[in-house]
């Protein structure tokens, strides 16, 4: 069955009782139970039905279900937010005195979370170029944990070998757990590149117009203890599962993800291509352009998808902030892939906590301006930016 309808169709796991065409909102914190012993038997474990809303619902699990189905994946939980999938899921890898390998080249809070909250906790974030297998496995000893990464990372969209680091992790018997929120996990296979464990944010693309918060954690089956931990313990000592409103919400966008995934991403690669041809502009990225340095490798991983956000790199701080300004019909906002294109200055917001020193590290510029293209026509998108780069 095609992914676009297993988007729709994935069948409930009990008949509703009045013959509900979309999986109703079950806002209730508690289920009640016909015996002591059927209760017993779910809280242990051995029957899976809800018990607590805390760490299971009918409807955050039809939301789960329609994404296992999708992926392929053996098991789906779904977190309040993105950063909540990333921590939990982190967290049940690594244990004090562990490492993680991971990059420079991450969202700005999930850089402090390895680099400032993980540290407190006694786990080490060891940061190198994932795109050198020889520098990554250099790294790598007795005390790791994983390796971490984004598939594409943002704002730099750097893109590394995700077959050539599995099989360097899988050697070292540690998982490969990966961010994918730049792409539609509809859009390619995260098992097929060897991907254990797949994090994302459903605030993205999922959600359809940034109507709710939510992250996902999608485990491939490779590594059962660690999915035992994420159910038995993360769910129930940290709260973070995901609430029935924003899955039935995330359920029914992502029953139009492909047809709004099309408009974004081909709105994407016309806007690029005009900007790589503006003389405003230094410097366009995007992994659709041929002249992308990651443009062939990104092909082979995911397909002819390149996703919705562009960047680019105008003179100085100081023209981004009057691009921005004079910004008409796109989006002085923060978030990716919500219907409206959007625009922010990722030096001097997502990552403004951070020293020069530490952006200089991570290669996040002040020169560089961050676009999610949205369900516009393009003509008028390009028009707005246009006008705007005049203005600089």
């Amino acid at each position: 069955m095609d992914n676009k309808t297993k988007a729709i169709d994935t069948p409930f796991r009990h008949a509703d009782a009045y013959g509900s065409l979309s999986m109703p909102v079950y806002h209730t914190c508690a289920f009640e139970f016909d015996t002591a012993q059927q209760m017993s038997e779910v809280f242990s474990g051995r029957v899976l039905e809800p018990d607590y809303s805390r760490t299971m619902n009918p409807t955050v699990t039809y939301f789960e279900d329609k994404v296992t189905a999708i992926t392929g994946a053996q098991t789906t939980i779904a977190f309040n937010s993105g950063m909540a999938a990333i921590s939990n899921t982190l967290l049940a890898t690594a244990s004090s005195g562990q490492n993680i390998i991971t990059s420079r080249h991450l969202f700005g809070n999930t850089y402090a979370l390895l680099s400032k909250s993980f540290a407190r906790l006694g786990i080490e974030a060891r940061f190198v170029d994932l795109t050198d297998i020889e520098a990554t496995a250099k790294s790598i000893d007795d005390n790791t944990a994983c390796i971490y990464l984004e598939i594409v990372t943002n704002p730099q969209l750097e893109v590394a070998d995700l077959k050539a680091l599995s099989t360097l992790a899988h050697s070292h018997n540690i998982p490969l757990i990966a961010d994918s929120t730049i792409l539609p996990f509809t859009e390619f296979s995260g098992k097929a590149l060897g991907i254990d464990i797949e994090v994302v944010s459903s605030t993205k693309y999922l959600s359809g117009g940034a109507t709710s918060l939510g992250g996902l954690s999608i485990h491939y089956g490779s590594f059962p203890d660690i999915t035992k931990t994420m159910m038995t313990e993360m769910l129930f000592n940290f709260g973070a599962y995901m609430t029935p409103h924003a899955a039935y919400m995330q359920s029914i966008g992502l029953e139009t993800l492909h047809a709004r995934y099309k408009v974004q991403s081909s709105n994407a690669l016309t806007i690029a291509t005009s900007l790589a041809q503006n003389t405003h502009v230094l410097k366009v990225g995007y992994l659709g352009l041929s002249s992308n340095q990651y443009h062939t490798l990104a092909r082979e991983q995911f397909g002819p998808t390149a996703g919705a956000m562009v960047t680019f790199d105008l003179d100085s701080q100081e023209q981004c902030f009057r691009f921005i300004d004079n910004l008409r019909l796109i989006r002085r906002a923060t978030n990716l892939f919500d219907n409206r294109s959007l625009a922010i200055h990722p030096y001097s917001t997502i990552f403004v906590n951070f020293s020069p020193e530490e952006k200089a590290k991570m290669d996040v510029l002040p020169t560089t301006i961050r676009l999610s293209i949205g369900l516009e026509d393009p003509t008028d998108i390009l028009a707005d930016i246009e006008q705007a780069l005049e203005k600089i």
